[in-house]
This record gives C-alpha cells, sequence and structure tokens, in this order.
C-alpha cells in the first residue's frame, strides 16, 4: 500500500486519469495507456474506477478501451491501485443489481464466487441457525418477506493463528420498502442499495485477500428483505435481541439497526482487535453530510485516528459524529422496552441516536459505527465516479486494515 496519497494530490491524479479515460472512451479507442503521473497507485484508481459502468441487463452493451499501464510505471503500486478499484467496483455491481437478482441467498452465492477463489472461507447460516442464537432483531425483520434470510459469516486468515483479528458488520437488507412503516414510492427503487455495508464489506475482503494483507480478518453480513404482509414486524412490536435485551420497534423502516443489533453482539463474541460496522442506516446522515464524507462514531480515539487517516490517503473520507450520552438516553429512558428503535424525539439528531442504539449491542472497546447513507450514491461528489451507487468507502477501510497490518496504528 502507498501512503504518500496524502492530500489532494492522489485525488487530482485520479480525477486527471478518470477524465482521460472517459474522453477516450468517447472516441471509441480499444485501450488507453496510463501514465503514473507520480503516483501509479492513484492513476490505476482513477482509470479503473472511471471503466466501471452497470450494463449487465442491456442486450447492446458499449464496449470499455483496455487499459494499459505505462512502460515505466511502477508495477507493484499499480497492481495495488488496481486491486483497490477493483473491490469498490464489485461493491458498485452488488449496489446496482437489481433486487429480484440479488436475493439474500444470491447475495450469499455471489460472495462465495468471488472471495472463496481468493482463499476466504464463506459460511451462510440460515434462519434456524439464528433462532438458535436468539437473533430475534435480525429475525423480526425477516418476518415480511417470502425471501429467506442469510446470515454470512465471512473469513481471512492472512496472519498468523490466534493473532486477534479485525471485525467487519455490513447492513445487508438487499431491499427495504420499509415493512408495514412503508416507505413513500418515489425513490423506492434505489433501496435494492440498502445492503452497501454489506457490498463495501464484500468488496474490502476481495482486496484484502487480493493484496494478501498480513491480518486476520472476519466479517458478519446480516442478509433479508424488509417487506410489508400479514407476517411482517407491526409498529409497537418488541422484540428480543440475541443479548437478551428487549426492543420496541415502533418504525419498522428503522430496520437496519434491528440486523446490525444481533450482528454486532455475534461478532463481539470472538473477541476481536477492533470492529467496524457499515450501514446505509438514516437518511439524517444525508442531511448532514450530504455526500461529502461517511459519517463515523467511535468512542475509541484510536480507531477514529485510524480511519481518518485512510480516509485522507484514499480520499474518501469520513467525519467524526457525537457519540454522547445525550443521544443514548433517548433511546433507553423511553417506551416499554429496554431499549427503542426511535430516539425520543424522532427526527431529532437521527443518525447520531441510531449510533447510540447499536452501541447497547456492543461489548468490545474499538468499535465504529459508519453511516453510509449519504455516501451511497455518487451525484457529482466524486468527479472520478460515474453517476450511481458508489461502493463507498471500500477503499477506506482496505487501507485502514493496511495500517493494521503495517503497525501504523496503536489498535
Amino acid at each position: 500500500m502507498c501512503d504518500r496519497r496524502i492530500g489532494s494530490t492522489g485525488e487530482a491524479i485520479r480525477t486527471a486519469v478518470a477524465a482521460g479515460y472517459r474522453s477516450l472512451s468517447e472516441v471509441g479507442v480499444s485501450s488507453v495507456i496510463v501514465d503514473a503521473c507520480g503516483d501509479a497507485e492513484a492513476a490505476a484508481e482513477g482509470a479503473v474506477l472511471a471503466s466501471f459502468l452497470y450494463q449487465t441487463f442491456k442486450t447492446e452493451k458499449k464496449d470499455r478501451p483496455d487499459i494499459v499501464p505505462h512502460t515505466e510505471t511502477d508495477r507493484d503500486a499499480w497492481k495495488r491501485g488496481v486491486a483497490l478499484a477493483e473491490a469498490q467496483n464489485l461493491a458498485r455491481e452488488l449496489m446496482e443489481t437489481p433486487a429480484n437478482h440479488l436475493t439474500p441467498t444470491i447475495f450469499a452465492q455471489r460472495a462465495k464466487d468471488v472471495l472463496e477463489p481468493l482463499g476466504v472461507s464463506v459460511t451462510p447460516h440460515d434462519a434456524t441457525w439464528a433462532q438458535e442464537r436468539r437473533m430475534g432483531a435480525f429475525l423480526s425483520v425477516t418476518r415480511g418477506s417470502a425471501e429467506p434470510p442469510v446470515f454470512l459469516e465471512l473469513s481471512y486468515d492472512g496472519a498468523e493463528q490466534g493473532q486477534q483479528h479485525l471485525a467487519l458488520v455490513g447492513k445487508g437488507v438487499t431491499f427495504d420498502a420499509g415493512g408495514i412503516s412503508l416507505k413513500p414510492s418515489k425513490g423506492m427503487e434505489a433501496m435494492r442499495a440498502d445492503m452497501g455495508g454489506a457490498a463495501c464489506v464484500v468488496g474490502a475482503l476481495h482486496a484484502i485477500a487480493t493484496l494478501k494483507l498480513p491480518l486476520n480478518v472476519k466479517a458478519y453480513i446480516p442478509l433479508c428483505e424488509n417487506l410489508p404482509s400479514g407476517t411482517a414486524t407491526k409498529p409497537g412490536d418488541v422484540i428480543t435481541a440475541a443479548n437478551g435485551k428487549t426492543i420496541q420497534v415502533d418504525n419498522t423502516d428503522a430496520e437496519g439497526r434491528l440486523i446490525l443489533a444481533d450482528a454486532l453482539h455475534f461478532a463481539c463474541l470472538d473477541k476481536p482487535r477492533a470492529l467496524v460496522d457499515m450501514a446505509t442506516l438514516t437518511g439524517a446522515m444525508s442531511v448532514a453530510l450530504g455526500g461529502g464524507a461517511a459519517g463515523a462514531f467511535s468512542s475509541s480515539d484510536e480507531l477514529w485516528h485510524a480511519m481518518q487517516a485512510a480516509g485522507m490517503t484514499t480520499g474518501d473520507r469520513v467525519w467524526r459524529m457525537p457519540l454522547w450520552q445525550v443521544y443514548s438516553k433517548q433511546v433507553t429512558e423511553h417506551g416499554m422496552a429496554d431499549v427503542h428503535n426511535l430516539g425520543k424525539y424522532e427526527r431529532e439528531a437521527g443518525s447520531c441516536t441510531a449510533a447510540s442504539f447499536l452501541q447497547q449491542f456492543v461489548t468490545c472497546e474499538h468499535w465504529m459505527h459508519l453511516d453510509i447513507a449519504g455516501v451511497m450514491e455518487n451525484r457529482d461528489e466524486v468527479p472520478y465516479l460515474s453517476k450511481g451507487m458508489s461502493g463507498r468507502p471500500t477503499r477506506t477501510i482496505v487501507q485502514f486494515a493496511h495500517l493494521i497490518a503495517s503497525g501504523q496504528t496503536q489498535l
């Protein structure tokens, strides 16, 4: 991994190379030779990210020029850039895929197909397995759908056996209609990407394994759909999570935190070195930060500093948000259960109360929640990405893993 792309230099190279690639694509060239521009890793990222075009269901597909590095390019740095960009493109592909073509079962199989050849262990668990572990929060969200849920466990062993691992958790709602608390129809089609956290976890593991980082990584992905039906969870229901806490569900569209609750509890049982979850969790995050950065919530300063450094290197930044008692009280001190899936004042500080909800199910010392709802889609915030699902912050997670593997953080 290259640590010299701090500040705006790497961003400028990615943007310039992407613009050049797109311009040459439009005139119909068959291949593009890419100069390193002083940073082969960033140049490769710009070209490969710009080459992404989701056209799986187009009968007539546009040709994309081959990408060829200049003969004097640092090949190791180039390969790293390609691996990082391909990982993000994998996440983009998963997020773009229509929900009828990426059910929980299909997602799990897709993860197997792309990760097992790289040496990553992929183990899907069914509803019975989740019931045996009393994952009532996760299973409450799945009740309205005819598609069976899947709890996916992934494991990459890049370091010595017994060395403490990094844990990743990704929200995997493959389609979110809101359940009984039905979403408005406008824009609902984008909820095929409500598994963006899960997609970024798969993408990050793809790069980590490709680059053979000397680190052990375990990942946990609860996969399901959130749909309304006669069997769906109803507003006002009380459920019990795997850690024994009861949850009052007053809005079934606040479902991501429910499936993450059981996944976070399960991840902590393995005593990870650090735990990071990613989720397209709240619209409030989009209001707060837009598409400029993912919101980061953590009580661990060491973890925050490492993730911030990773984001500065990749250009895919994170911004620290407050995780204070004033917000945790709003999810623990009202309602009829131990925890409420909405903050006391509902719309106020929605991303902060959602993070505080998740904190009730975490027993790890070093934990971070990344709310990636605002960066789910790219409009024009990132010039080297096309419009559509972004796959962010896949590269930042890989860089973060590199910092841990190389001993550049105190975690």
